[in-house]
């Protein structure tokens, strides 16, 4: 920490997530709120080097190592890259399957993150005098929390469901080009649709909504969800009832909720609609929709507007190019700050019509404002809940959080619905034709948002292998232009009560559940001498 002036503060939050990877964290706080915002991703990868080269197929096997979370949509997504690349065939079975699988793993983050990486904080010391601080401390406090371990241990329930489809989970290579390599039973059913009842019973339905399914998916407005709330004792005392009131109560609803500009890739297919996979047909065949919503304005999604600037990230070069022409040529990190660079990550932007490169923020609350458009084909998802309250309260912390909770009981519906379809007696794959050339784009919405591949391939070998995270997505640096990244942009504005103890800037940096893990730092700028250490996950 370095005091510049009597009103100006630098504080240095050394890493600040909770899951894998590190981030650093650089702010500038004057009168107590933050006023400019760096993060820094400190570990280069370099997934893109070791592609170049190897077998086409190589993807479906090195990606899903990326992340030990959300393998399962790296899967996913290099899958179809490699499909749109040698023009596959899928049959309906695989389709429903591919969706089922991604559908359980996000469907077992959403718990997971919400009781161990994002609700201990709200039993931060901060909130003591809050009004029900002794029921979140009954509720979330780390082990102990009364909702706690169900929600942890229960959220593992849907990928047992993944399992059974694909051999294991994490880590799965069961999605192949032309299809999946299982050809499940009618015992496999069986035991997924009792899992996932389980699941719903014992977790989301009992605990969390204290309701069914169905009553709750017939909000769609601010004013009913605070109806709902109260509705009976049952669902008053659920645990989605308390965190509105209690995340309300303590202004969770009032900062973090940056530029308000979002990206949606879509996920989940329409096996009628796209059984030849190619990028141009994707966007018709989504369930739930790809696009972007920038400035108020509603526009569709198109991968050819994507690209990555490397101005200020630890590459060689400055600008910003699409994917498929993108280089990935790391440089000294000595160098680079003195190039003004300040991380391993690029700076993915979108090339929004009329507005030019726009950082755009990929997640649950982007898939939900997307979802809100509309304008959509007849099988496709339409849900206005959180586009309403977008409206009526603005962008937060509190909104994205609620945005992802509101996604359990709509990809369970969706999950149970795609086991009802499979068809024991039809096919799960197609052989495909190996192609020695072209180009592939393949993407999904992973549990943290937008997840996608872009292969070029030459010679039956790899060329070019590009994957943007939801994680680069959202704490991606500056850009050429000098635009904050969308996580920097939602730390403007945040209060920083306490400097040995910055829980407001976990709260924003977990309500985007970036990939990256947890250490506060605060030194003293003339001396050098660290004046506090503060775990951000108050583990220390």
């Amino acid at each position: 920490m370095t005091v510049t002036d009597s009103k100006t503060i630098d504080l240095e939050v050394s890493p600040l997530g909770r899951v894998e990877g590190d981030l650093d964290l650089r702010v500038k706080i004057n009168d107590g709120v933050v006023t400019e915002a760096w993060t820094e991703a400190l570990m280069f990868r370099g997934f893109e080097i070791i592609l170049r080269g190897k077998d086409p197929q190589a993807g479906l096997i090195m990606t899903p190592r990326i992340c030990g979370i959300c393998g399962g949509s790296h899967l996913y997504k290099a899958c179809f890259a490699i499909d749109t690349a040698w023009k596959t065939v899928l049959p309906p079975n695989a389709i429903t399957v591919r969706n089922i699988a991604q559908a359980c793993e996000t469907l077992q983050s959403i718990p997971r993150w919400f009781y161990a990486l994002f609700a201990i904080d709200l039993v931060n010391k901060k909130y003591a005098k809050a009004k029900d601080y002794d029921e979140a401390m009954r509720r979330f406090a780390p082990f102990v929390g009364e909702s706690y371990e169900p929600g942890v241990v229960l959220g593992a329930k849907p990928v047992e469901v993944y399992a059974i489809f694909g051999g294991q989970w994490p880590h799965s290579s069961f999605m192949i080009p032309g299809g999946v390599m299982c050809a499940p039973t009618l015992t496999d059913i069986t035991r997924s649709i009792a899992i996932l009842d389980y699941w719903r019973q014992e977790w989301l339905e009992n605990r969390f909504l204290g309701c069914s399914i169905e009553r709750y998916r017939q909000v769609q407005t601010w004013e009913q969800l605070l109806e709902w709330c109260d509705e009976n004792e049952s669902q008053h005392k659920s645990d989605l009832a308390f965190f509105i009131r209690y995340a309300m109560g303590i202004g969770l609803d009032k900062y973090g909720g940056g530029y308000g500009n979002y990206l949606a890739m879509g996920t989940f297919f329409e096996p009628s609609q796209y059984a030849t996979p190619t990028a141009d047909g994707r966007n018709r065949a989504l369930i739930t929709r790809a696009g972007v919503y920038s400035d108020g304005t509603d526009l569709p999604f198109d991968h050819m507007r994507v690209t990555e600037d490397v101005t200020h990230s630890y590459f060689r070069g400055t600008g910003s190019l699409h994917p498929w022409e993108g280089v990935t040529e790391p440089i000294d990190p000595a160098d680079g700050r003195a190039q003004d660079k300040y991380t391993w990550a690029k700076a993915p932007r979108y090339d929004v019509p009329g507005q030019g490169f726009v950082p755009l923020e990929v997640g649950p609350f982007a898939r939900q404002m997307v979802a809100g458009n509309p304008e959509r084909e007849v099988w496709q998802d339409y849900d206005p809940l959180i586009r309403d309250i977008y409206s009526k309260i603005g962008p937060s912390i509190f909104l994205r959080v609620l945005a992802r909770l509101h996604e359990a009981p709509k990809y369970y519906e969706m999950t149970r619905r795609w086991i009802d379809q499979i068809d024991l007696h039809d096919r799960f794959y197609i052989k495909p034709v190996e192609r020695e050339s072209g180009k592939g784009f393949g993407a999904t919405e992973a549990a943290r948002g937008a997840l996608a591949d872009w292969i070029v391939l030459e010679d039956n070998k790899i060329a070019n292998y590009q994957v943007i995270t939801p994680t680069a997505w959202n704490i991606g640096p500056k850009d050429g232009k000098g635009a904050n990244g969308p996580m920097e942009e939602s730390f403007i504005g945040a209060p920083v009560e306490d400097l040995h103890d910055p829980i407001e800037l976990g709260h924003v940096a977990r309500s985007f559940d970036s990939c990256i893990v947890c250490t506060v730092h605060a030194y003293d700028g003339k001396t050098g001498e660290e004046m506090a250490r503060f775990k951000v996950n108050g583990m220390m």
